[in-house]
């Protein structure tokens, strides 16, 4: 393959970026760059398989999670476009055991039907990704839920319960496995010969790298999971796969329309910007506008990421959890188009002395939203729900999430500071002094209808627990309970891959008692769960 000049020294820089992971017995990550249809730069680092010492090739396959959206919803788009579907139904009008709620199958493919993450769901009740579930499983827990965290089409919120239910009402009306319609309809035709949807996690998978956790400093293990996986993330594919992906954007052959389609505006209530379309996000490199999406499942990450204007791709895909594709790939996209005169100037980077006056936690009772700010290895980054993520600057004072996956922005006023959280909703947030203890009015059995988990919450003086249940599980380790204010508390969900946390509100009758709590997630919002004892 011959390379330009500027594409050979890209080259050299990014060996440096991934020279750690080339190390002996390290896993790694596969880089691909295309521009004008040219493959530029396409190759491995690391290993597939630290236990066989097989090294990542252009050939090695990967689970690609949530990237796979984008092709749930271009089969969808392929029924519709022959009458078999239409994207303002309802997804109760084909999958008949969901309840009957007010959202639409376009609004699924948008992430602004308000429906709660399954994933969610069933952590509530106590069940995690290591432990065992059917497909029917999570179907169940789709078909349980009566709740909606907003009214549809008012917000954008991330959920894979929009694109799980997308795949089986594909599989309803074809009467065929969704990765066997995806095979005929796409992969087949396009030549994507290394790309299948493997459901079930027993599937033998040619060429399937091994999922890790860890780093070099504390060491590597195999990451395990239990969820089988369907429209929401099941498809594996190699980069060479998903540049010929990439290049149908540019030169359809599914469907002339089909690009378009997935890009397509719309905004939500009030006129407000959505930012994610169809089974894929926009976002920007330097003011360059991108279209692509990230992918994070235990053990892999990735980042499909393509610069319409500069018919650039660069992918990133990943079988070691600790590294960074979104953040790779946009350095890479920024770096292949320095000289670029569309390319807007740098923004600073945030300093500490910005940072270190407003550190500390952060609070709003009415959303409800807790969240950490700290300065951590020469980064500001906040951790909401136990999960961490770093702020960068943005035009305005403000400093905003570097994921697309939702919306923060955060920007410090007078009285405290001012948080953007998307669709015009900017709400204050006061600084928190120390924490009450624990209510004791909050000592009792809830049950959620919505997604079956039954809390018991018991203690006493500063050690508080809840003992959770759900419609797969019983028993388990408890999740540790901590007081908040006088009507919040905040509960910790401990786990082998992620630790989460979420918020419950109590509510109060008239004379005073709780009589049930409002449990708040990062994808549930305002869940009721009823006191029966």
């Amino acid at each position: 393959m011959s390379k330009s000049i500027a594409f050979l020294s890209l080259e050299r820089r990014i060996d440096a970026m991934f020279s750690r992971y080339t190390k002996p017995g390290s896993p790694g990550a596969v880089v691909a760059v295309m521009q004008g249809g040219e493959v530029e730069i396409c190759k491995g680092y690391g290993l597939a398989s630290v236990e066989h010492n097989v090294p990542i090739t252009p050939q090695t396959r990967f689970r690609i999670a949530s990237v796979s959206k984008q092709f749930t919803v271009t089969t969808a788009l392929l029924l519709a476009a022959e009458g078999k579907l239409k994207l303002s139904d309802p997804p109760h009008q084909y999958l008949k055991e969901l309840k009957p709620l007010p959202v639409t199958i376009d609004q699924m493919m948008r992430n602004s039907s308000g429906l709660p993450d399954f994933l969610e769901l069933l952590r509530l009740g106590g069940h995690a990704l290591e432990k065992p579930v059917r497909a029917q499983d999570l179907l169940a827990a789709c078909s349980r839920n009566n709740h909606l965290n907003f009214a549809p089409g008012s917000r954008f919120l991330y959920s894979n319960s929009n694109f799980l239910l997308l795949g089986f009402i594909i599989e309803r009306l074809t009467k065929k496995k969704l990765g066997e319609v995806m095979e005929e309809r796409i992969f087949k035709p396009l030549g994507m010969t290394s790309t299948m949807l493997a459901d079930a996690i027993d599937t033998v998978i040619p060429n399937l790298a091994t999922g890790y956790l860890g780093d070099d400093k504390t060491g590597f293990r195999r990451a395990g999971h239990a969820y089988p996986q369907g429209g929401e993330g099941g498809l594996t594919s190699s980069v060479e796969d998903l540049l010929i992906w990439s290049r149908h954007y540019d030169n359809p052959v599914l469907g002339k329309t089909l690009p378009a389609q997935l890009a397509a505006v719309a905004p939500l209530t009030g006129g407000h910007a959505n930012h994610y379309r169809r089974g894929v996000g926009i976002g920007e490199v330097r003011g360059m506008e991108t279209v692509g999406h990230g992918g994070l499942w235990p053990g892999y990450r990735t980042e499909f990421l393509r610069v319409p204007a500069a018919d650039l791709t660069v992918i990133v895909i990943a079988n070691l959890a600790t590294i960074d594709p979104w953040r790779l790939a946009h350095a890479i996209a920024a770096d292949a188009l320095e000289g670029d005169k569309r390319l807007k100037a740098r923004l600073d980077p945030i300093t500490e002395a910005e940072i270190k006056p407003i550190a500390g936690t952060w609070f709003n009772a009415e959303e409800p939203a807790l969240f950490d700010l700290a300065w951590k290895n020469g980064e500001a980054v906040v951790t909401q729900n136990g999960m961490p993520f770093v702020l960068g600057r943005r035009p305005g004072g403000w400093f905003g999430a570097e994921r697309g996956s939702f919306e923060f922005m955060l920007k410090p006023g007078k009285d405290g500071l001012r948080v953007d959280l998307g669709a015009g909703r900017v709400v204050s947030f006061k600084k928190l002094g120390k924490r009450k203890a624990v209510p004791a009015a909050v000592a009792g059995t809830y049950v959620s209808a919505d997604s079956g988990a039954v809390w018991d919450i018991k203690g006493k003086g500063d050690k508080w627990e809840g003992a959770v249940s759900g419609p797969l599980i019983a028993g388990g380790p408890a999740w540790p309970v901590r007081g908040l204010d006088a009507d919040m508390i905040e509960i910790d969900t401990p786990g082998n891959w992620i630790s989460v946390s979420q918020l419950a509100h109590l509510v109060r009758d008239g004379a005073g008692k709780v009589e049930a709590i409002e449990v708040s997630t990062g994808r549930i919002k305002k869940m009721r769960f009823e006191r029966t004892s």
